[in-house]
């Protein structure tokens, strides 16, 4: 289907001969030109870097108020409210403010990523949280668990497919926002250069930064996301099979 894809491009941007749809092959040369200046690589860096920053602090604020949540009854109610706001609240307005209070620096780059990705993390660990099963905690308080241990033998293994959902769609919401967080404020990334290409009508570099992109992305769909996902998957059968 891909090849069939670039071929009907490749025809079309021949066809059409304009530089607004360049062709296959000047893609790919912008594409070389820029991993041979070590500019793709530099930028690509940049954004993979607040990329990995922004989603580990995500997911460790967004699992342990996740957790709290469900846990409690209490914190719930006080904290639910918040959580539909900043659900509600679009990424575009938590950037600029982000900005305008902190100015255009590193840490309010990623504040405003983590803003935009904790309260989809708790809201998927929050529902995981609820449903843990009542029989381990009993067993768990028999056998004078500690807390470590009933984290890491109780909530943790229960936990997993919701971690997993958590990531790959906190991953996907990521990668977007930081994007715009890097074409508002920042002088280095993929969203920098992506800016700096469309000043000047540079389809060309536009489609091969957005490609190579991809590429990092779907590396990381296949060689982490997927494992782990089946890993979820397997710690899941026993139960269905016993059912």
């Amino acid at each position: 289907m891909l090849p069939m894809l670039v071929v009907i491009w490749g025809v079309i941007a021949s066809t059409l001969q304009s530089p607004l749809l360049p062709t296959p092959v000047e893609v790919l040369d912008a594409l070389v030109r820029e991993s041979g200046s070590g500019a793709l690589w530099h930028h690509l860096g940049a954004t993979l870097a607040r990329v990995a920053v922004a989603f580990v602090l995500a997911m460790l604020l967004g699992t342990f108020i996740g957790i709290a949540m469900g846990r409690s009854t209490a914190t719930n109610a006080l904290f639910d409210p918040l959580l539909v706001l900043l659900l509600n609240l679009p990424a575009l307005v938590t950037i600029i403010l982000m900005y305008v209070w902190f100015g255009l620096v590193e840490v309010a780059a990623v504040m405003a990523v983590v803003i935009n990705k904790v309260p989809n993390v708790a809201v998927t660990v929050r529902e995981g949280a609820r449903s843990l099963d009542r029989r381990l905690e009993d067993m768990a308080t028999v056998y004078q668990f500690s807390r470590w241990q009933r984290l890491r033998d109780v909530w943790l293994p229960q936990l997993f497919p919701y971690l997993m959902a958590a990531t790959r769609g906190g991953l996907a919401l990521i990668w977007k926002i930081v994007l715009v967080v890097e074409l508002l404020g920042r002088s280095s990334g993929v969203g920098f250069q992506l800016h700096m290409a469309f000043q000047v009508f540079d389809v060309a570099s536009i489609l091969a930064y957005s490609l190579a992109f991809i590429a990092v992305v779907q590396l990381i769909e296949l060689a982490v996301l997927q494992p782990l996902e089946r890993r979820a998957n397997r710690w899941r059968q026993p139960e269905v099979a016993h059912a």
